[in-house]
């Protein structure tokens, strides 16, 4: 057995103190003991604490090699032209980026992703890593003649794609009624999970409102003829609830826009559904971020996800949370734990092996240090122990 203690220990619920981690060889937690036990012990002690394994809900791994290429700061729609414009052709060089940013995450305290894919580029690297992935194949097309060979596109990919995984939306503004009935009737023949980007600017709350913004030019930019479709005259959010399987869980990621009744409609409809936020990315595309303390305030089941790292500067759940209490100074370590591990846990279907520090549980332990009551700041970091 194997002994661990610290100043305290964030066990993904609740917070302990004078309390020892036992875990065996394999990593699963053996005990939880009292401190005054460990005279006769070889116990590993650390200044700082101890908290479990971080699921990382939110990522694109295949857009590792647009770091730093695209500019900050423009807004939604510049992000995702400039997103098409940096992609890159080098596949060797795809390759070594995807290698290393999963290495970062793992460096970094992650234990499981809910990983974006429009492609199968990370397949082989997520086949060999020490992450658990679950790969989200995600669709899009918005016009209603597309939706069959969107889907089937994605079928193809889906039984690329290594266990477990789902096939999901993209987002509202991106997606045709058509193809969602074909996501909601698989998602309910394969208890699929889904997920979705949810209201992250306000051009896609014009859309659907009104049919006016952003969105609306772009795809007049492209050539797509879009006069068959009219607004709902209602948030997005609306959109997505009516069309997607009730039954299953439903990650909401971003939400930067939404409102109370968007809340409160997603809850009456699905009652399993989980807010993913992912701060730094909605500052570095549009330097906003969503109302938390209204989602607080609803008993709304956060999550936290890093988004890719062609629109934030690292994977570290670690600089989500310094962002998070830079605007939120109020929301302590202990509740950006729990969103940033068991939470995430509960979502992917992982919670009874990780998220915890549980009893017959495999969470992986890490390290947090230089953190004061029970804020994070810039000299902070998390170290992995197992």
């Amino acid at each position: 057995m194997l002994y661990y203690t610290a100043d305290a220990i964030y066990t993904g619920n609740d917070l302990l103190t004078d309390t020892l981690v036992v875990v065996d060889e394999n990593g699963v937690v053996h005990d939880l003991l009292p401190n005054t036990e460990i005279d006769a012990l070889k116990v590993q002690s650390f200044r700082g604490a101890i908290c479990p394994g971080l699921v990382n809900t939110h990522c694109h791994l295949e857009l590792s090699h647009l770091h730093e290429k695209i500019e900050q700061g423009k807004g939604l729609s510049a992000f995702i032209k400039d997103l098409e414009i940096h992609k890159s052709s080098d596949e060797e060089f795809i390759q070594a980026c995807i290698q290393k940013a999963d290495k970062e995450m793992l460096r970094n305290g992650i234990v499981a992703v809910g990983d974006i894919s429009n492609n199968s580029s990370t397949f082989g690297q997520k086949q060999r890593s020490k992450i658990l992935y679950h790969n989200f194949i995600e669709l899009y097309a918005f016009l209603p003649e597309r939706a069959a060979k969107a889907f089937e596109h994605g079928l193809a990919l889906y039984h690329e794609a290594p266990f477990p995984k789902s096939i999901v939306p993209h987002a509202p503004y991106s997606i045709s009624v058509e193809l969602m009935k074909l996501i909601d009737e698989f998602s309910r023949q394969n208890n699929n999970i889904l997920s979705i980007h949810n209201q992250e600017s306000h051009a896609e709350n014009e859309m659907f409102l009104h049919k006016s913004g952003e969105i609306v030019e772009r795809f007049k930019l492209w050539g797509f003829d879009i006069d068959f479709w009219n607004p709902i005259q209602k948030n997005p959010l609306h959109y997505v609830m009516e069309h997607l399987n009730a039954q299953e869980k439903l990650l909401l990621v971003h939400n930067t826009c939404s409102n109370i009744n968007d809340i409160e409609y997603a809850k009456s409809t699905n009652k399993n559904v989980y807010w993913c936020i992912c701060a730094n990315a909605n500052v570095y595309i549009e330097n906003k971020l969503p109302k938390l303390h209204m989602f607080m305030q609803e008993g709304c089941k956060i999550t936290i996800g890093t988004d890719s790292l062609a629109s934030n500067w690292s994977l570290n759940l670690l600089d989500e949370w310094r962002c998070i209490q830079s605007r939120y100074p109020e929301i302590g370590i202990q509740q950006l734990i729990q969103w940033s591990s068991i939470n995430g846990a509960e979502f992917l279907g992982l919670d009874a092996s990780i998220g915890s520090i549980q009893k017959g549980k495999k969470p992986g332990l890490n390290l947090l240090e230089n953190i004061e009551e029970g804020r994070v700041n810039n000299n902070s970091t998390i170290k992995k122990i197992i």
